[in-house]
């Protein structure tokens, strides 16, 4: 899971580490040794013998432990895919059309017809309906196709031997050994993404300890070998969220003219309110009259589409903290279930921002007065709640969107 990296579950409470910011900050990228043999960086060996002992005082074998760590080696490349920041950030057009295409959709429905039973299994037990499973497992691994091919303890040890995030990655390293401890996987075999997410759905080592499942019977929880295990799994962990079988993620909706987008906020209202406004179905039928409270969402602005977004929302978005992964979710487990195109797709023309035109936006923000939070490159809400005082001032429509009409008034040039 999780998710991807950017879309990977970072769950589970973080434990103390007992390495020191001070002892990892002088580890450096390993070198060459003039015979041409791998050389550990410096520092690396000492980290690798502390996190054998924290695993071993957190309940992992002496046997596991040792012989796992010892074929533990430094991926410089883990570090390299770690500070790798994006130039530039992607459009919801980019974004959704890359992920919710008909190829993807197509074999979606293949592989819904094609394990049925498996699936109908898991929603009787989880309350999580087959089309949303399967979206979640096209979404993270192209329905198997793809798990992943870095070393997980490898890489679990590397980042935890890293000063920037090793709290965390400490805690994924030891579940990481528990999992190999309890027999789930050989330790040669446990391969995922450069930061440890794994199997067919991409659990992170702890969210696997806490939701995986033996749903075949065969004694292991199984991610990687094993569709029922994963299947099985994936249901658990959005059930242990509160999914509600009663309702779908969301749906497209339209929107009346003159609507009010600052309502586009994250406030949630009752179903009823925001029919009282107008908004109906993508086709402009009336909203059902059902007691469940929704919140506005417009990823590309006025010029997109727009979402009411449910209680389930909120679940996916606890499996990938993203609103364009979650509403990915909810439009390719409807195209799986048999729905159709978004009626209003999402405008291509958007501009793209890097990290550095979004920095310079927050910058100009907060100098005519408005708001956005510490200028960081990323289009938080405080940053969009900063958008829509400025549109409102202006006379744009207040959707909380940098279009080119606000970029162009702040004087910030996209794509560059």
């Amino acid at each position: 899971m999780l998710t991807r990296p950017a879309r990977i579950l970072r769950q589970g409470c973080l434990t103390s580490g007992l390495l020191f910011s001070g002892f990892l900050s002088f580890l450096s990228l390993p070198v060459l040794a003039q015979d041409g043999a791998y050389s550990e960086p410096a520092g690396f060996a000492e980290c690798k013998a502390r996190l054998q002992e924290q695993a071993i005082t957190a309940g992992v074998s002496s046997k596991t432990a040792s012989e796992v760590m010892s074929e533990v080696r430094h991926l410089a490349r883990v570090i390299e895919l770690d500070r790798r920041q994006p130039e530039f950030t992607t459009t919801f057009a980019d974004y959704l059309n890359r992920r919710v295409n008909d190829a993807r959709v197509s074999k979606g429905r293949e592989l819904l017809k094609e394990h049925q039973e498996l699936l109908a299994r898991v929603t009787r037990e989880t309350g999580v309906p087959a089309p949303y499973l399967v979206a979640f497992w096209g979404l993270e691994t192209n329905f198997g196709s793809y798990f992943g091919k870095m070393p997980v303890p490898s890489s679990l040890t590397t980042l935890a031997c890293d000063p920037r995030r090793s709290t965390f990655f400490t805690e994924q390293l030891i579940a990481a050994l528990r999992i190999i401890d309890e027999g789930a996987i050989p330790a040669d075999q446990m391969e995922g993404s450069w930061a440890g997410a794994m199997g067919h759905v991409q659990f992170m080592p702890t969210v696997f300890l806490k939701h995986a499942v033996d749903a075949d019977g065969d004694g292991r929880r199984d991610l990687w070998n094993s569709l029922p295990d994963a299947m099985m799994s994936a249901g658990r962990f959005l059930e242990s969220m509160n999914w509600n079988g009663d309702y779908r993620w969301g749906r497209e909706v339209l929107l009346p003219e003159n609507f009010d987008y600052s309502l586009a906020d994250g406030r949630r209202l009752p179903l009823k309110e925001w029919r009282e406004m107008g908004i109906t179905d993508a086709f402009g039928n009336a909203l059902a009259r059902e007691p469940i409270d929704a919140a506005l969402v417009v990823p590309a602005g006025h010029r997109g589409p727009a979402f009411l977004a449910y209680d389930n929302f909120r679940v996916i978005m606890g499996w990938n903290r993203s609103e364009f992964y979650a509403i990915a979710v909810g439009h390719l487990a409807d195209r799986i279930a048999g729905a159709g195109k978004l009626q209003n797709p999402p405008p291509v023309d958007a501009p793209a921002l890097s990290r550095d035109n979004i920095i310079s936006l927050q910058k100009a923000l907060q100098q005519k007065g408005y708001e956005p939070g510490k200028p960081d490159g990323i289009m938080g809400p405080a940053t969009r709640s900063a958008i829509r005082q400025f549109q409102a001032a202006n006379n744009l429509v207040a959707d909380g969107y940098p279009g080119e009409a606000v970029l162009a008034q702040l004087g910030i040039p996209a794509g560059q």
